[in-house]
């Protein structure tokens, strides 16, 4: 990429790359936000909580560990975590290692939840994302987001358990 001219403006090339990222970085998450509602009910943000406890051991992670991965306040997470909670789909508890953590739990129901909202939000983002590259450029586009991730935090983001 060629060096900016100067360091208030873009170059024709980093104008290029940002109007489509930034692009993307608009219409993505619209679009999977209206499909699960549509489908399931419920916000992109909230399936996200549901399907990281999902995917944790024993269904249970630290409030503080999924405000990192949703990269939310811990109040706004405990405000979608009280809306779950009322539908019955998460329970919080103290830890009973140390009462200073909340530990977020998802429910049976919200489990068989997770189960039916799943399929139509994979198709979506195989069909939005996947079925739109290459294998090649669907690995890169993994590196390039773990890296632009790792330059806005240390913090490593959600990655699916091994």
């Amino acid at each position: 990429m060629a060096a900016p001219e100067s360091a208030d403006a873009f170059d024709r090339d980093e104008l290029e790359t940002w109007s489509a990222l930034a692009t993307l970085l608009e219409w993505l998450p619209a679009a999977l936000d209206a499909q699960l509602k549509r489908d399931s009910g419920i916000s992109h943000f909230d399936f996200g909580i549901l399907f990281a406890l999902s995917e944790a051991e024993d269904d249970t992670l630290r409030m503080s560990d999924l405000a990192s991965f949703a990269n939310s306040t811990l109040s706004r997470l405990s405000r979608a975590a009280s809306r779950l909670e009322s539908e019955g789909r998460l329970r919080r508890a103290p830890d009973p290692a140390d009462g200073r953590i909340t530990l977020a739990t998802l429910t049976d129901e919200g489990r068989e939840f997770v189960r039916a909202a799943t399929p139509g939000h994979v198709s979506l983002v195989r069909r939005l994302v996947f079925e739109s590259l290459t294998a090649t450029q669907s690995q890169q586009l993994n590196t390039i987001s773990r890296r632009i991730t790792g330059a806005i935090s240390s913090h490593d983001g959600w990655h699916p358990p091994s």
